[in-house]
């Protein structure tokens, strides 16, 4: 048997003696920075990050089954850390300055990285406008949702230019002259991410803090096959919650989300990102399909305590929640909405 990958074991680890042993208790306050500390010293922030930058470059299994370990153990964590590997990988992929300055600290967790961009994905609606302001940019309008304030460090900041263009710029993830973010949304589930939306108004960034400039075309061509594919948190909490109920119960419900898994990363390692796109969302209904069973067993088998806020299993049902419109578009949304109608 071929030993698991560093990162996984350590991945393990954290989530076996740190994140699920305080799971209830974070879900009800917030992150602790704690939590955090220990996920940058053990080099999963850099999981998908370039060697020579002091990332690990680990293969997309091995991204896939730590994240399956951090959200089923604290989904809350998990979602702050996750917002990381999205600036990681813009900057391995920029030939800009901001590049040689962060990418190291982002690699080897000495910076945290928040992200602000999924309005991008209401075009043509352009919640965030981009224009030339002298050498730099301007950015003005609102970002609904953005996670980890008060946690992260940076930011990667999106909005579209007068030219269609999408473009990712990085700042510190504090308030600053035209930057102003709201208090921390109560949410039914993952409050302890302390996600705000942000006041854009005149926001000013230089030329050098550009990371990523595109045609919106281009980019969101890219960003197509992320939205019709199942996040593994998916997997991640169903197998959480598929703990809690007897084997008669659990097993079939296991054998359905194997299958599902099998199928959805088989599709991801498909040499060609953007074929398959029907069958891949299709798959990510069924995922929610078998989380929406797994969560709910464990509450239906846990009788009136998973009524109780400090009960685990009515904290992953609400979590299975907060995955269903994570990373929502309306192609995703329809799909959902017509297999709850068959």
């Amino acid at each position: 048997m071929t030993a698991p990958h560093p990162l996984v074991t350590r991945a393990r680890h954290l989530a076996r003696t740190l994140l699920a042993p305080h799971a209830e208790e974070v879900d009800q306050s917030e992150v602790p920075a704690g939590h955090l500390a220990e996920i940058r010293r053990s080099g999963l922030l850099g999981v998908n990050a370039p060697t020579e930058y002091g990332g690990s470059a680990a293969p997309a299994s091995v991204v896939r089954e730590t994240a399956e370990i951090l959200a089923g153990a604290c989904c809350s964590t998990w979602f702050v850390q996750t917002q990381h590997h999205t600036p990681v990988l813009t900057l391995a992929r920029s030939a800009g300055p901001v590049r040689e300055r962060l990418l190291g600290p982002l690699s080897c967790g000495e910076l945290l990285s928040g992200v602000a961009y999924a309005h991008l994905r209401a075009y043509p609606r352009t919640p965030v406008r981009v224009t030339r302001d002298g050498d730099g940019w301007r950015f003005d309008g609102r970002v609904p949702w953005y996670t980890g304030w008060g946690l992260n460090d940076v930011m990667l900041l999106a909005g579209v230019t007068d030219a269609d263009e999408a473009l990712f710029a990085f700042t510190e993830a504090r308030e600053q002259p035209g930057l102003r973010a709201s208090p921390p949304m109560r949410l039914t589930a993952l409050t302890a991410a302390r996600t705000v939306s942000l006041e854009l108004d005149g926001f000013r960034l230089p030329e050098e803090a550009v990371a990523l400039r595109t045609p919106f075309a281009r980019w969101a061509a890219t960003d197509r096959p992320k939205t019709v594919a199942a996040n593994p948190a998916v997997f991640g909490v169903a197998e959480t919650a598929l703990a809690l109920p007897d084997e008669d119960t659990a097993a079939p419900l296991r054998a359905r989300l194997t299958e599902v898994r099998d199928r959805t990363y088989a599709l991801a390692d498909h040499p060609v990102a953007d074929e398959h796109l029907d069958e891949r969302l299709a798959l990510r209904v069924r995922a929610y399909e078998v989380l929406h069973a797994a969560t709910t067993a464990a509450v239906v088998a846990g009788g009136g305590r998973s009524l109780s806020l400090t009960n685990r299993a009515q904290r992953l049902a609400r979590e299975a929640l907060f995955l269903m419109v994570q990373g929502q578009t309306p192609r995703s949304r329809g799909a959902h909405l017509d297999a709850l109608v068959v």
